[in-house]
């Protein structure tokens, strides 16, 4: 899911909205969302006039707990030439293949999540169908053992992918666990040095066009007045702007999404990095492990309705492997997105655009794709309100797709606490419903409109849960497919045998700066 922008396309006219040309803009709130926005905007605008000013105060903290990302996130630092060594030792950053899921499917029982596909495809259908096929007649191969991305997790290994190979068995991407606040730090000095103006202060006030309600400018704490034509709100949770100003409502899906809660800890490092995010389930919800260079992010992600935060606090500790470096800290959320995150000349990017937990690590991916459709709708710098709509249309469809896949994991869980039972056996929305229901009957893996995750990630959902085709459309020739299946998983024991440890390629990344 990379930043490429989204293409100018032919809507109806409406007239009641007049087009307002853009020469400056203010992003309001510091921290990961206000400068990933500064530093593309500061990229992007660098052959104009625009000018970019970032408003935030040191007094106000940020989350700063969004340590893991998916794999969008070097395509932005590509789109900012940004150097990878660089930003991995200004960030003590780690690489990141997928996603370990302890417990999930049943005590004792773990799968990964990999960024990446299974095999290749014989007979022109999807690997993972005729690996079931072979699977029904008593092959023995695990589905795992098609994908060298998560065997080189599964080995503590890591090698960077070679998409010149005609093999698609080499083919697999990645991504970064890294310290947020220093990646906005990082991101602070690349913007700064292309003409971002940041200004220390707080919000006291917001002066709005009387006929038009359109932003005009913001007054600070301080007395100074910063005008504008466009306005970002990277306030987070507060949502100062696009709440609090333009009234956007927010859309609760706290019905589907139980967790309401979070406690954060980071541990030293005792070990090696994994290169892999560790999500294991508790009693009420599920925690984190995120293995930086210098130090481990823990965290509780949990339902306050069936733990309380005195116990949640405990149960983390007694799973921490590590010594503590900090004490918990709570974080209070409700899950949901506002129903527009453009109103007028208002963005919402980051939190004040909603909250998806962060169980598949698309915070970080929402503010890039946040930015993306700025972006991209932002036609001759222009604001227009038949690209806003169409902005606000993907950007909703962007986080249904998101959310379902998350509900996924509720629904398909194979634990047996109350929480855990009540989430499978809960009402799901209706489009994940005939997902999976296509799935079970003919092992169909639908793909709607703006998915973030594509069908082998789904399906290394379905099989690492254990539901499984009733029917398949097509037979398959089985001694064939099992002399072919045979090779490929030779291919990829021979390749992992080739890969350094993930220790060791951070290594070799100090001496490539």
């Amino acid at each position: 899911m990379g930043l490429g922008l989204y293409h100018n396309q032919s809507f109806i006219n409406d007239n009641n909205f007049m087009n307002k040309n853009v020469s400056r803009v203010v992003i309001l709130g510091g921290g990961t969302a206000g400068w990933m926005t500064a530093a593309f905007l500061s990229d992007w605008l660098e052959s104009t006039s625009i000018q970019v000013k970032l408003v935030e105060s040191e007094q106000i903290g940020t989350i700063g707990v969004g340590e893991a990302t998916v794999p969008g996130i070097h395509q932005y630092l590509k789109e900012l030439k940004i150097n990878e060594a660089e930003f991995i030792q200004a960030t003590h950053a780690t690489f990141k293949l997928g996603i370990e899921f302890e417990n999930w499917a049943g005590e004792g029982q773990s799968f990964f999540h990999p960024f990446a596909g299974y095999g290749a495809k014989i007979e022109d259908r999807p690997f993972y169908q005729t690996w079931w096929a072979a699977r029904q007649q008593g092959y023995g191969r695990e589905l795992d053992q098609f994908c060298l991305c998560t065997q080189l997790a599964r080995a503590g290994k890591f090698a960077m992918p070679n998409f010149d190979e005609k093999s698609r068995l080499a083919w697999y991407n990645y991504a970064y666990h890294f310290d947020a606040s220093l990646f906005a730090k990082f991101l602070r000095g690349y913007a700064e040095d292309r003409r971002v103006t940041r200004i220390e202060g707080k919000l006291s006030e917001v002066k709005q066009n009387a006929d038009s309600g359109f932003i005009e400018s913001l007054r600070l704490e301080s007395g100074q007045i910063i005008e504008g034509d466009l306005f970002v709100d990277c306030t987070g949770m507060a949502a100062l702007l696009i709440d609090k100003v333009m009234g956007v409502g927010y859309e609760d899906w706290s019905h589907w999404l139980l967790s309401d809660s979070a406690l954060a800890v980071q541990t030293q490092s005792q070990t090696e990095p994994d290169p892999f995010t560790r999500s294991s389930t508790r009693s009420a919800g599920w925690q984190w492990h995120i293995p930086l260079q210098n130090r481990v992010g823990n965290g509780y992600v949990y339902s306050s309705q069936f733990i309380s935060h005195e116990k949640a606090a405990d149960e983390l500790q007694q799973h921490l492997k590590d010594e503590q470096i900090t004490q918990p800290r709570l974080i209070r959320f409700k899950t949901g997105m506002r129903r527009d995150f453009w109103a007028k000349n208002c963005v919402a990017i980051g939190l004040s655009s909603g909250f998806l937990e962060p169980l598949e690590s698309t915070s970080i991916s929402l503010i890039q794709t946040g930015i993306s459709k700025l972006a991209g709708f932002l036609v001759n710098f222009q604001i227009d309100e038949k690209h806003v709509k169409e902005a606000n249309r993907l950007n909703r469809l962007e986080y249904e797709r998101i959310r379902d896949f998350i509900i996924l994991h509720y629904k398909l869980n194979g634990r047996h606490d109350p929480y855990w039972q009540y989430t499978r056996e809960m009402p799901i929305p209706e489009s994940l419903e005939e997902k999976i229901l296509a799935f079970k009957r003919t092992g169909d893996i639908r793909m709607l409109e703006q998915e973030s995750f594509n069908e082998e990630s789904w399906a290394s959902m379905y099989f690492g849960f254990g539901i499984a085709p009733d029917e398949l459309a097509a037979s398959i020739d089985f001694p064939k497919a099992r002399n072919t299946m045979d090779k490929m998983a030779l291919a990829i024991e021979t390749g992992l045998g080739y890969a350094p440890s993930h220790q060791s390629f951070l290594q070799t990344l100090k001496f490539r700066e």
